[in-house]
């Protein structure tokens, strides 16, 4: 009887780790396969003579890499959707649920190296072009984000700025990339960091 009951109970307990097993398997596969929130129109830097457009959320990468960030996203895991104004002002935010949380460190780390090294790289490919960049800091939110600004011109040109949000909140990364004809001291930093902990904030409701 009471080998017995010890078989029962290791049965019983054998069941429910694997039931705890599945359900733990289904639940990563849910997120791995759901979007990620993302920020809205109205959550970008006011534009002072139009609103914000925002396009539908869309799995996979944009069909052109954003300026700065070419070859660094994975298709794999990524969300991305499209905002603009009725001017040249526009952006974009692409977010990747990555395998771990240590694989999403590692590609935030990646994609800040690649935007603080942007202008530099810029520069090699463009003769004649001038290029500075900007470190605006890092934001307390989630598991961190950073802000950058880089700026591009060309002889007979109009400049071009771009602000760039880096972020984190456990295994999604996010990246939101906003750009129009200007210079940095044009750029909207202070509600573009808003922007940026709002889009960190968002990624998992």
């Amino acid at each position: 009887m009471f080998r017995r009951t010890i078989a029962a109970t290791t049965t019983a307990l054998a069941a429910a780790a694997a039931a705890l097993l599945l359900t733990t398997s289904a639940t990563a596969t849910a997120a791995a396969t759901t979007a990620p929130g993302f920020l809205k129109g109205a959550d970008l830097p006011p534009h002072p003579s139009s609103p914000w457009y925002a396009g539908a959320v869309t799995k996979g990468l944009p069909e052109f890499a954003p300026f700065c960030l070419d070859g660094v996203l994975p298709a794999a895991g990524s969300w991305h959707r499209d905002l603009g104004t009725e001017f040249d002002t526009n952006a974009v935010q692409i977010s990747v649920r990555a395998s771990s949380a240590a694989a999403a460190a590692d590609l935030t780390a990646t994609l800040e190296r690649k935007v603080a090294a942007c202008a530099a790289d810029w520069l090699r490919m463009t003769p004649g072009g001038t290029a500075s960049w900007q470190d605006y800091g890092r934001i307390s939110v989630e598991e961190g984000a950073h802000v950058y600004g880089v700026h591009t011109s060309v002889p007979e040109s109009e400049p071009g700025v771009h602000l760039f949000g880096i972020g984190r909140d456990g295994s999604t990364v996010t990246v939101v990339r906003w750009g129009q004809m200007g210079h940095l001291t044009d750029a909207p930093v202070p509600a573009f960091k808003k922007t940026t902990t709002t889009a960190v904030n968002r990624l998992n409701p």
